[in-house]
């Protein structure tokens, strides 16, 4: 059961880590979505639990961090099947954000977000296939990274629509990121030693008024060091509504393949909201899901090519704070879209995006963000800890 800030479906899940190691005497939440051996991932849904066999090796992710010295410390809430940015759970209660009170964490990684902002773990494992990990950050006032597609094995987690699902984490602190970086992401990345900062306008208006003019301020930080940032329009010869149209037919046909024959097979109770757009999934047409995927690589192109050559996009990680508890399942689809609009770049193109926690509304956080070229992700940590010190 949940226990502090209602942020845990297991608080008492302890896995210790090596004895030594770069994150020896560190603990890490894990959301309910990674294997976790001997145990089950429920995935937000008992259901799912139910029918679905205890783990017999850990998450790749849950592995690599134990074996660098950090320990397990509980089991998460997420939203059912990671497939909501709001932060309620419908069977699982709704994890209490200690920075926002009386309001939600945001989804789906809801209870790692939770579990960091009030200090539960030293830092968190979430996953972000529309936005679970930026959005979570954004409203809880944590750095939260979204990593270029593949960079750090999905091996062990949930997959909710594998072209778009990233592992991603948590922490307080730029020099806790960049540390859980050096353990899990493979590959060579790349650093942004002259970044060019982008200010995509069409972007920016996605975001509700104080909090734009709260995070101008906050991007500050950065032109102050790196320059001017130069506006653009991203959407260029389209818009970010089209965009978002794209991002919701491509994703939600791959979530249906995906969850599909499950869902028809076990009737599972499934909670409102998170079950009528589980229904709209399953009624994309192949023609509809071909022509998204068609206008995804266009986008991925229009994007990679902005930010070719150490461009670095700055914008709102969520169009404003933390929305009032209580009321995910009836949100306004207009509010959906606005957080999808920014939230839905990086999964439509597979980039890396980081959330940073440098601005306040009313005393609520709000996060800005940077978005980088594929590989930059060590580079964006760099960024953002070069202009906080």
């Amino acid at each position: 059961m949940a226990g502090s800030l209602n942020a845990f479906i297991d608080e008492g899940l302890r896995v210790d880590g090596a004895a030594t190691g770069p994150l020896a005497g560190l603990t890490f939440a894990v959301k309910d979505l990674f294997d976790i051996a001997g145990t089950v991932a429920q995935c937000g849904n008992p259901d799912w639990g139910r029918t679905h066999d205890p783990a017999s090796v850990h998450a790749d992710a849950v592995s690599l961090l134990l074996a660098a010295g950090a320990s397990v410390k509980g089991k998460t809430i997420t939203d059912e099947f990671a497939f909501s940015i709001v932060g309620e759970n419908h069977h699982h209660g709704t994890p209490i954000n200690p920075n926002a009170p009386g309001r939600v964490c945001g989804g789906s990684s809801s209870g790692s977000a939770a579990a960091v902002a009030g200090g539960l773990a030293d830092f968190a494992l979430g996953t972000d296939t529309g936005g679970s990990v930026r959005v979570p950050a954004s409203f809880c006032g944590l750095y939260g990274l979204r990593p270029t597609h593949g960079r750090v094995s999905a091996a062990g987690v949930f997959p909710l629509a594998p072209s778009f699902d990233t592992v991603g984490w948590f922490a307080r602190d730029p020099d806790m990121m960049i540390r859980i970086g050096t353990v899990l992401l493979t590959g060579l990345g790349q650093d942004l030693p002259k970044p060019r900062l982008l200010n995509p306008l069409d972007a920016w208006d996605q975001a509700e008024d104080g909090t734009r003019t709260a995070l101008e301020t906050a991007a500050g930080r950065l032109e102050d060091r790196y320059g001017a940032a130069e506006p653009i329009v991203l959407a260029e010869g389209a818009s970010l509504d089209a965009w978002f149209d794209c991002f919701r037919v491509a994703q939600g046909a791959e979530i249906w393949a995906t969850l599909g024959p499950w869902i028809e097979k076990t009737k599972p109770q499934i909670g409102p909201g998170i079950r009528e757009r589980l229904e709209w999934c399953s009624s994309i047409s192949k023609a509809d899901w071909q022509a998204a995927l068609e206008n995804r690589a266009a986008i991925t192109r229009r994007v990679t090519n902005v930010v070719a050559d150490g461009g670095v996009l700055v914008l709102p990680a969520a169009p404003g704070p933390a929305l009032e508890a209580g009321k995910g399942s009836v949100i306004s689809n207009e509010v959906r879209a606005r957080i999808i609009r920014l939230s839905g770049i990086a999964p439509l193109t597979g980039l890396p995006q980081l959330s940073l926690p440098w601005a306040r509304l009313d005393g609520l956080p709000v996060g800005l963000s940077i978005l980088g070229g594929a590989g930059t992700d060590e580079g964006l940590m760099a960024l953002a800890k070069s202009s906080v010190a």
